[in-house]
């Protein structure tokens, strides 16, 4: 089972908006150096949603390259469209990935049946061990607990990243899972309460700029080290609640160029950070020790 401080990892790019891979061996390296236990490679931190199906698995593979199977790659492979899934997810598997990470269909609102048999279909695909994704704030779709557990009884499904940032349901559908479903908390805010309740995990965007803290706090938690984690929390809680104050990844994106871990390059629709709001990400960087 893959566990702990999952990064969900950005996807550095040159001002005209393409590919920066020195850029994204650095990013690789600042992990593998700090202590994450997992990269997810291309989710919708990594603009998942403006990279073509070239680059979305040259990316991909250029990671799990540079990991070398030092930690694991997850491949975020979704789609709206199943048949695009599956063939996301079948590339991502021929390039080594040691699971993938499916969100739930967006826009098209497909029924709890739909949902139900749209990740069946990609599971009975493509061999590989497959992670779901709940993150109904930005999909307009919610997959409800009652679904996972269904979904949960097919073997390479082993996981869900739950980014309701509900703790009464993340806690309910640990319990109704346990023993068949990973969950990992998809929402640095919530997360240490949902690691506290027994999760296996964070998939994170703050891992992003503070990948040892997170890390150190995915361990405690996990450990039950309510101290250790509560300590950890409150000095991570502002860059939580700062990397969301537009879509995400702009304000993260920001954060690194400030670090000087990559450059100013971004795809629109999506914007760079706005002038207001540089001072607040910076404070939250200076008050988790970062600058």
């Amino acid at each position: 089972m893959i566990t702990g401080s999952l990064v969900a990892l950005v996807t550095p790019m040159h001002p005209d908006g393409s590919i920066h891979w020195e850029h994204l061996d650095r990013l690789v390296d600042f992990h593998l150096d700090n202590g994450t236990h997992g990269i997810v490679a291309v989710g919708t931190t990594g603009e998942s949603a403006t990279l073509d199906p070239d680059e979305h698995c040259r990316v991909i593979g250029h990671i799990i390259k540079r990991v070398s199977g030092r930690i694991a790659v997850i491949a975020g492979t979704g789609a709206n469209s199943t048949r695009e899934a599956i063939e996301l997810t079948t590339e991502a598997h021929k390039l080594g990935a040691d699971a993938c990470l499916l969100v739930v269909p967006y826009y098209n609102k497909p029924t709890q049946e739909g949902l139900y048999r749209h990740f069946r279909a990609i599971a009975e695909a493509v061999p590989v061990d497959q992670i779901l994704y709940n993150v109904p704030g930005r999909t307009a779709c919610d997959m409800l607990n009652e679904t996972v557990e269904r979904l949960a009884d097919i073997p390479n499904i082993v996981g869900i990243k739950d980014a309701t940032g509900n703790i009464p349901r993340g806690a309910e559908l640990i319990e109704a899972v346990k023993g068949r479903l990973a969950v990992y908390s998809g929402d640095d805010a919530t997360a240490a309460d949902l690691m506290l309740a027994g999760a296996n995990g964070n998939i994170s965007v703050t891992a992003n700029v503070a990948p040892k803290a997170m890390s150190q706090l995915c361990e405690a938690a996990m450990a039950g080290d309510r101290e250790e984690t509560e300590r950890l929390n409150e000095l991570l809680m502002p860059l939580n609640r700062k990397l969301f104050l537009e879509a995400n990844p702009i304000p993260v994106k920001w954060a690194l160029q400030r670090m000087g871990l990559i450059g100013e390059g971004i795809r629109l629709p999506l914007t760079p950070l706005s002038d207001k709001f540089h001072g607040e990400v910076e404070e939250a960087l200076r008050a988790a020790g970062i600058l």
